[in-house]
């Protein structure tokens, strides 16, 4: 459907800007913005999609989609039950029954828009089995290029949207409590979407740390957008390293994840001597939870001084075949799988907490949504189970697309504010990556926390002139919430390692929030009766 012509702000300002008007606008182009995107649009409403590029996480999800299937060994209650072990007992246990349940039919919603999963046989999904499951309940598609198919199918499925890359969310706009539109900078200039329902489905805050396997546009955008608009972020401490991203000696940047579906397959990890890293450790061994064995790979590290561990695919039969994704990435560093261990280090991979959510992706703010890794809706708790992320974009993306749409239907016109194009704190994106990966990445402690905080609270107003900008803004203000939220949870639990405080306190099981104070600044709220 076509939109309302571009024209100027008017009542807006008059700086220029241009305004344009949909019934629903989304904040990025993976799984869970375009699952809601398509939602949104098959249920009627006119839908503007804005991102930053064509690069998404979901492209580069390799290992799969959790799901039970129907007829099978594996139940609804058996997923929960490994997705809570893995959430450190922060997990919502009705989200995420909430969610589960709804997995298979959001799955065969998309094999109907076009996606095609790996086959044993004729409508027969191949399974394999990931760290932390106790089923073999994860399809996957090409071996170990899931994402890629799911990117692929949604895109097809959503030609007919209206989707603006080079687009940058700015702020979200909002009066009395409700959304009006969104604020973008955008290839011509300025200019606000007005819309009663936004939906945040931005990804994650990988480029946070100096090595992750996240693009170059995760920066934590939506969590910058929401904290700034007033609303919570809940869980933001706990950021999963994902345990075997291969070593390439980089610098930085996005470097290739490993797939757990290798171990899952037999692929055992090993240090430089032989030796193996999670002997003793869990009894699932190398299959255990990713917070479990990230930790054993960087105590592991610093025990030997090492740079780097091995998993050894060498027995897995087939490897080049079964996982071409990986044996790509590996030959193009100079190692083969099949006859070489690879080397890999924990690398920044998925936040688990975020702007805080419903199962449907309503925030706290009429007509705000959030979904995909950009919403806390107490699946993950403290840790996420693999593959359940692509499952949880899926299932609330629609969700959240379908209840954005009926709120457009209904909900009358509200007044847009005046957009603030003015300066926001930003600390040069090196310094802040090299201080993120020293003082809050697998292990923290209280001292390097505090010297995090400082060196964050040094930041600069800057003009918010373009992509880097805005960016550069969204990771600072991103990373004083990870940090508040991390000096404030005085213990060890699922991803979050303290070690000043090695072990679970009964008095942190619950969620902590971090909201922004009046100067802008992250204020997490510990647990009652708690004082550090």
């Amino acid at each position: 459907m076509s939109l309302h012509a571009a024209r100027p702000l008017g009542a807006c300002g008059g700086r220029g800007y241009w305004r344009q008007r949909a019934d629903v606008v989304v904040v990025g182009t993976g799984v869970a913005g375009l699952a809601a995107a398509r939602a949104a649009q098959l249920a009627g409403s006119r839908v503007v999609v804005v991102g930053k590029s064509g690069e998404t996480a979901t492209a580069y999800a390799q290992g799969g989609i959790a799901v039970v299937i129907p007829d099978t060994d594996d139940s609804v209650q058996a997923h929960v039950a490994d997705t809570v072990a893995a959430g450190a007992g922060l997990c919502d246990i009705e989200a995420v029954t909430s969610i589960v349940a709804d997995g298979y039919a959001a799955v065969r919603e998309l094999v109907g828009a076009g996606a095609a999963f790996d086959e044993v046989g004729p409508g027969d999904w191949a399974l394999t089995r990931e760290g932390g499951h106790s089923r073999r309940r994860i399809i996957h598609a090409g071996g170990d290029a899931t994402g890629a198919e799911v990117q692929r199918a949604l895109a097809a499925a959503t030609q007919t949207l209206d989707i603006r890359p080079n687009h940058v969310a700015l702020q979200v706009l909002h009066h009395d409590g409700a959304v009006s539109g969104l604020l973008v900078l955008s290839p011509e200039g300025p200019g606000v979407l007005t819309a009663p329902s936004v939906i945040l489905a931005t990804g994650g805050l990988g480029q946070l740390y100096t090595a992750t396997t996240n693009p170059d546009g995760s920066t934590g955008d939506g969590i910058a957008l929401a904290l700034r608009a007033g609303l919570p972020v809940r869980d933001i401490e706990f950021v999963q390293f994902h345990p075997t991203m291969l070593y390439t000696g980089a610098a930085g940047g996005r470097c290739p994840l490993i797939t757990e579906a290798l171990r899952g397959e037999g692929a055992i990890l090993r240090d430089r001597r032989g030796d193996s890293v999670t002997d003793g450790v869990h009894p699932m061994g190398d299959l255990a939870p990713r917070d479990v064995v990230a930790a054993a790979i960087d105590a592991r590290l610093a025990a030997t001084g090492d740079d780097y561990v091995y998993l050894d695919a060498r027995g897995v039969s087939d490897v080049a075949a079964r996982f071409p994704t990986v044996t790509a990435a590996c030959l193009a560093a100079g190692i083969d799988p099949a006859r070489q261990p690879i080397p890999v280090v924990p690398g920044a991979h998925y936040s688990c907490g975020g702007v805080v959510t419903d199962v449907y992706g309503r925030t706290e703010m009429a007509g705000l949504y959030a979904a995909g890794e950009v919403g806390r809706t107490g699946m993950h708790g403290g840790n996420r189970l693999a593959s359940n992320s692509l499952l949880e974009g899926l299932v609330v993306g629609g969700r959240a697309g379908r209840a954005a749409a009926e709120r457009a239907r209904s909900a009358g016109g509200n007044r847009v504010p005046e957009p603030d194009l003015g300066k926001r704190p930003a600390l040069d994106r090196d310094a802040l990556q090299r201080g993120m990966t020293r003082y809050a990445s697998v292990v923290r402690d209280a001292a390097g926390l505090g010297q995090l905080g400082e060196l964050l609270a040094g930041a600069r107003g800057t003009a918010m002139s373009d992509r880097t900008a805005v960016e550069d803004a969204a990771l600072t203000v991103t990373a004083s919430a990870v940090a508040a939220a991390a000096a404030a949870r005085a213990e060890s639990r699922g991803c979050h390692h303290r070690s000043d405080r090695p072990d679970r306190d009964p008095a942190f099981g619950v969620s902590i929030d971090v909201r922004l104070d009046a100067a802008g600044r992250a204020l997490a709220a510990l647990p009652i009766g708690v004082c550090n």
